[in-house]
């Protein structure tokens, strides 16, 4: 193809390439704008816990969501640690019709569930329930920032607040 040519077609070729890009683009969104997708990665962190002798302790956490390409859909691994107290928390959560639904298990105390719940903006309330322990879960997510709170009243351990970072 010689030069003059190329020229003809140039304006019609960046329209083309345009185009691509922008159904990209909107591809990409539409696959990240379900209510988990700001989760997705690795996060660690600290916080504390209150146990239900009265002490309350410093914890360090590790989070790793998975979330789908539809953003509606996530698999967690929750770990905290403080001096006397550890807990692992692995869950199968899905968005569906304004709820949220899934299944849970705490693997240290070989204890599980079924979670329910709801989703306002960037915070998820859900109520972790099973045949020996229920607790309340908020998680708020901003950025690179999240905040968790969990709320067991009469178990073991009864409150933790942790912060995590992205990364």
């Amino acid at each position: 193809m010689s030069l003059p040519s190329l020229k003809r077609f140039t304006p019609a070729f960046s329209a083309a390439v345009f185009a691509l890009v922008f159904l990209f683009a909107v591809a990409i969104q539409a696959q990240q704008s379900g209510p988990f997708a700001s989760l997705a990665g690795s996060w660690s962190g600290s916080g504390s816990i209150a146990l239900s002798s009265g002490s309350k302790e410093r914890i360090r956490c590790r989070a790793v969501y998975k979330v789908d390409s539809s953003g509606s859909k996530v698999d967690l691994q929750l770990r905290c640690a403080s001096d006397s107290y550890k807990f692992e928390l692995q869950g199968n959560v899905v968005y569906q019709n304004g709820e949220v639904l899934g299944n849970w298990n705490e693997t240290t105390r070989r204890v599980a569930g079924n979670v329910t719940g709801s989703i306002k903006g960037n915070q998820i309330d859900v109520r972790a329930a099973g045949q020996t322990f229920t607790a309340l879960l908020s998680l708020t997510t901003r950025g690179d920032k999240q905040s968790i709170s969990i709320q067991s009243p009469g178990s073991e351990m009864s409150e933790a607040v942790i912060a995590l970072n992205r990364g």
